[in-house]
């Protein structure tokens, strides 16, 4: 069974970013987001599970959504972009799917991890 997992980390700071929220989303048939699961990236950044246990991965589209305003807000800095959405095709649900995000206050990028 496939899963996904995110690890963010700060470029302009050079650490992981702690404590940043995280919700995934599905695509249903109807076009609408639905809500998989939600979690708060650890002290190195990580999120390793953002599905309930259980929950199957199927071919669709997904939705990762970063809170970056609150980790942001924490530090006491500002930034450009309060949220980073970033959205993924999964087309073999056996495999696992690992999103980094590369993270500053003004400017992101994201790849296919492993």
């Amino acid at each position: 069974m496939g899963g996904i997992s995110t690890h963010i980390l700060d470029t302009g700071r050079g650490r992981p970013a702690s404590g940043v929220p995280v919700v995934l989303q599905v695509r249903d048939s109807s076009g609408k987001w639905r809500r998989l699961g939600e979690q708060t990236t650890d002290a190195d950044g990580r999120v390793k599970r953002l599905l309930p246990k259980g929950h199957t991965f199927p071919k669709g589209v997904y939705r990762l959504t970063f809170d970056t305003s609150a980790y942001y807000r924490k530090l006491g800095q500002e930034t450009f972009y309060p949220e980073v959405t970033i959205i993924f095709a999964v087309r073999d649900e056996s495999e696992h799917f690992h999103v980094p995000l590369l993270l500053s206050p003004f400017g992101y990028s994201t790849y296919r991890g492993s």
